[in-house]
This record gives C-alpha cells, sequence and structure tokens, in this order.
C-alpha cells in the first residue's frame, strides 16, 4: 500500500488533514517528524498554521529542512496554506523571515488597509473565495475552474515566476493560490476544509505519481 507523510513538525491542522486525506484514498497516512519515515514515504504533505517564523523554527529544530528540500523533489509533495508559503524565497512576516527557496518568490502581507472598490476588506483573508486555474495539471481533475476554496491567512504569495502559478485568487490584491513545480504542489487554501472540491484535490493528489 502507498504511504502518505503528514509532516508534524508542531504547526499544522495534522488531525483534519490527516482525516481527509485517509478519506479520499487508499494510502497510509502516517502523521510524522521522524525525517527516515518521511523519506521512506511515496508521497509527503507539508502542512502549516501560524507564523512563518515559529514554523521555520520547528522544521530547523526537528532537523526537517533539507529533508522537505529532499522529498520535495523526487515524489508527489503538497504544501498546505503556511506549508506553501513555507516554500518560497523569504516572508515579510515577523520583521523578515528566510524560507526554504524552492519557489522564487516572496510572501507579503496584505496590509491594515485593504480596499476592494469602496469596500474595505477584513485581514485575515478568512472564508470562501474562487481559484482561477492557470494550468493544466493533474491535480485540477474533476475540479471546475472558479471553484470554491477555503481560506484563512494575512499574508500572500507574491510568485516570481508566472510559470509556476497554478491558481489565482483575488481578494484586493491578485495572489498565487497555487504554485507547480515538477513533482511539488503548493496552495494558499485549506483543501481539507474545502468540501467537495478540497476532497477532489486530495484524492488527485494521493493518486498522482508527481508528472504533469
Amino acid at each position: 500500500m502507498q504511504t502518505v507523510a503528514v509532516i508534524d513538525y508542531g504547526m499544522g491542522n495534522l488531525h483534519s488533514v490527516g482525516k481527509a486525506l485517509e478519506h479520499v484514498g487508499s494510502a497510509r497516512v502516517q502523521i510524522t517528524s521522524d525525517p527516515q519515515v518521511i523519506r521512506d514515504a511515496d508521497r509527503v504533505v507539508l502542512p502549516g498554521v501560524g507564523a512563518i517564523r515559529d514554523c521555520m523554527a520547528q522544521m530547523q529544530e526537528h532537523q526537517l529542512l533539507d529533508v522537505i528540500r529532499e522529498v520535495s523533489s523526487d515524489r508527489p509533495f503538497l504544501g498546505i496554506c503556511v506549508g506553501m508559503q513555507a516554500l518560497l524565497d523569504s516572508s515579510e512576516e515577523n520583521g523578515g523571515v528566510d524560507c526554504l527557496g524552492l519557489f522564487p518568490g516572496r510572501v507579503r502581507a496584505f496590509g491594515a488597509d485593504l480596499y476592494e472598490g469602496e469596500q474595505r476588506l477584513k485581514v485575515p483573508h478568512m472564508g470562501w473565495n474562487t481559484v482561477a486555474q492557470c494550468l493544466p495539471h493533474p491535480l485540477w481533475h474533476n475540479i471546475p475552474d472558479l471553484s470554491r476554496f477555503y481560506f484563512v491567512h494575512s499574508y500572500y504569495v507574491a510568485a516570481d515566476n508566472p510559470r509556476h502559478v497554478a491558481g489565482r485568487t483575488q481578494y484586493a490584491v491578485e495572489f498565487a493560490a497555487a504554485l507547480a513545480d515538477g513533482a511539488r504542489f503548493a496552495v494558499q487554501f485549506h483543501p481539507e476544509k474545502s468540501h467537495t472540491h478540497g476532497l477532489q484535490l486530495l484524492q488527485n493528489f494521493v493518486a498522482w505519481d508527481g508528472r504533469w
């Protein structure tokens, strides 16, 4: 049976992500911080919630930075929310934090005065929003373009390479809601909280061989 490792570094919706993965696929899901278990897995998920500085510090403390770089290059890998932001070069959060540098770009703050037309928008961006698909990726299989997903975040991804942007969302500013490169795929939204379309994306991930 195929295995999916959900990386446990102390900051993530591990239970909900793990249960959602078990629900959609026949793979064995392992929630783990053990580098060897992660290396032995067929697929890897990096979830995340909270502040990026704490997330990066916890990954370093658990000796996971090199493991994440390694496994995201040679097998299906999915980053979720802060797990996506951690894959960028850096983040403006906490005064500036260096990240993993697996996607060129920067994580930026929405700012306090956020408007769409005359409407002032709340930060964090919390709730349902449409995602425009920019690439014909296997993880979009059976998910209509402009489907709605659930977001919770105060910072957004500004990707340097438009060819990496698999999905975009508008919340006063347009930002990358999904990134793809090789076997790496990452989403700003929470598929485990996004009902039918989110579960479809996770099902697609469990079935994906890392090629597209």
